[in-house]
């Protein structure tokens, strides 16, 4: 009897059955990583991960089985060329929730103790020198010129630190890009301190310049957090965040030696 052809190594030898099994699981966990970065075809997976048509069905209707993952139509402006549209899948809440999230209890349980000690500007304080760190290599759009790169260096900065963020461009009156968080590593300690998600949404504002839109969250129970940003930039309103990164770390800074 034949293996299937995703149970053959690299080299084309066929495998052992317990070589396959151990191989089918790193597949199954390699279709896992692509539907965490955002919805993606069949055809696509297979092109990616260089198995056959059969062998993507058969993982993803063991997901789907499962319920860690869904199918969805392909948005309109997605679909090119003639024929139905092929399928997107992706990771639901349930699918999310079971990959690894170290450390959440011990992170919430520090930053409640932080807050009785410093209250909530010392919450706040930390929150922002976190996402400042993640995006210390990111150049702002005073620097670039340019939204767009700007907001893709922010996407492969929060990548590198686990967050499976993607760029979509979007068209139309309200012309922007989205910056789509597809994961979250700190969305269940987020669900008690949204001061991370805060902290996130004005350092973008600083780095881009303009005005940012938070569409959804994960830690609201939405499938990707998703900020929109408009590709002219435009200066925060009184009261927003000022685009001054400097200013605000200067000002954090400061809060912090308040709250001691």
């Amino acid at each position: 009897m034949k293996l299937r052809p995703e149970a053959s190594g690299a080299s084309g030898v066929v495998l052992s059955p317990a070589s396959a099994v151990s191989t089918d699981g790193h597949t199954r966990s390699a279709i896992v990583q692509l539907l965490l970065e955002g919805p993606v075809t069949a055809g696509d997976i297979g092109s990616r991960l260089g198995i056959s048509a059969a062998g993507v069905r058969r993982h993803l209707d063991a997901l789907i089985e499962a319920g860690d993952a869904e199918a969805s139509a392909a948005a309109a402006w997605q679909h090119h060329g003639r024929g139905r549209p092929a399928k997107r899948y992706r990771l639901t809440a349930a699918g999310r929730g079971k990959l690894s999230h170290a450390y959440d209890d011990l992170a919430a349980a520090a930053m409640r103790q932080l807050r009785e000690i410093g209250g909530d500007d010392a919450v706040r304080t930390f929150a922002r020198r976190r996402i400042d760190s993640l995006l210390a290599g990111v150049e702002d759009v005073a620097s670039t010129g340019d939204v767009e790169q700007t907001a893709g260096e922010v996407a492969a900065a929060l990548t590198e630190a686990g967050y499976a963020t993607t760029t979509t461009p979007v068209a139309g009156p309200l012309s922007g890009v989205q910056i789509c968080q597809h994961h979250c590593p700190v969305s269940h300690v987020a669900e008690e301190f949204p001061e991370l998600c805060e902290a996130e949404q004005q350092a973008f504002a600083e780095i881009l310049g303009t005005h940012v839109q938070r569409l959804a969250t994960i830690s609201n129970g939405d499938c990707a957090c998703t900020t929109h940003v408009p590709l002219s930039p435009t200066p925060a309103g009184p009261g927003e965040p000022t685009t001054d990164r400097h200013a605000a770390r200067a000002d954090s800074t400061t809060t912090q030696g308040v709250s001691r």
